[in-house]
């Protein structure tokens, strides 16, 4: 599921995931289908990111649930700076 971005969110982030086909971009879709407190999300397979746009989600919850899928991120940003 990918929704449109909302016009105003607390919070962006942005992942650069490993995902080698639709099976891997629908590990990460699922988990945060099910994390509440998501405003919206986008995956995409081929640019192999993820975006997400919350009031009240931290970095760190989302990260370690995206890892949680097995996936590598292999880059982020949390609000526009680059994240550890």
């Amino acid at each position: 599921m990918a929704d449109s971005a909302p016009q105003q969110a607390q919070h962006h982030y942005k992942f650069d995931i490993t995902m080698t086909c639709s099976g891997c971009s629908g590990a990460i879709e699922r988990v945060l289908k099910k994390t509440e407190g998501l405003n919206s999300y986008t995956v995409s397979l081929p640019s192999q990111q993820a975006e997400i746009w919350t009031d009240s989600v931290s970095y760190e919850t989302i990260l370690e649930k995206i890892k949680k899928t097995g996936k590598e991120v292999r880059g982020a940003e949390a609000d526009g700076v680059v994240a550890e």
